[in-house]
């Protein structure tokens, strides 16, 4: 079994506000997607820490922006290792969530998108059993906008059979051909360990990308 470059996660705070979050520099990976999706979940997996991000049976507890230190990522020879963090940004879509605490978030997520150099891409949690909503979009269109790559697992892929899978995986790729999308994806189970050696060697991908390359 390879060995989890992602291994030795470890949560160092909650922010409220960007200018909360550790200093910008290194790289950093976002999670996002609504909060039913299975974020948690994927984070916990990849890491190999199943009690790093909160999961729940009620949708929405993701209601700050949380950074996760990780072990420093080796460069190239004769280079000193990066610093990396993992952001599990707010998880969208909550009802019961009060409008001003919401139009927050709106406005600290795209503020943190827009300002954030440290930045490197976007790994977004869609259920495979949905099309996209309007959220899944917003963060498409947002990353196309920036030239920020983004990587879609699309989740809870256990809850189909493996051609349903398939079938699902190849409507999401033509899907982002048709509208021009630059956007990766892969189908993914926490549940099953279904696509995880993908989704973290798409991670460390991330992390090791210059900011707009």
């Amino acid at each position: 079994m390879a060995p989890n470059p992602l291994q030795g996660a470890s949560f160092v705070l909650a922010a409220h506000r960007i200018d909360q979050l550790p200093a910008d520099s290194g790289g950093e990976v976002a999670f996002a997607g609504r909060s039913n999706a299975g974020k948690s979940s994927a984070l916990n997996k990849l890491t190999g820490h199943h009690g790093l991000a909160r999961t729940s049976k009620t949708p929405g507890r993701t209601q700050q922006m949380v950074a996760f230190a990780l072990p420093p990522l080796a460069q190239g020879e004769g280079m000193p290792p990066l610093d990396v963090r993992l952001i599990d940004l707010p998880g969208y879509g909550y009802a019961k969530v009060p409008e001003p605490l919401r139009e927050h978030w709106k406005r600290e997520i795209d503020a943190y998108l827009h300002q954030r150099r440290s930045l490197r891409g976007v790994v977004l949690i869609v259920d495979i059993r949905h099309p996209l909503k309007e959220f899944d979009r917003m963060m498409l269109a947002f990353c196309q906008d920036t030239a920020l790559p983004c990587h879609v697992l699309l989740t809870k892929a256990d809850k189909l059979s493996r051609n349903q899978s398939a079938q699902a995986l190849a409507a999401m790729r033509k899907q982002f051909a048709a509208e021009g999308l630059l956007a990766t994806a892969q189908v993914f189970s926490s549940a099953e360990g279904t696509g995880v050696d993908e989704a973290r060697e798409a991670v460390v991908a991330l992390l090791r990308r210059e900011r707009g390359v």
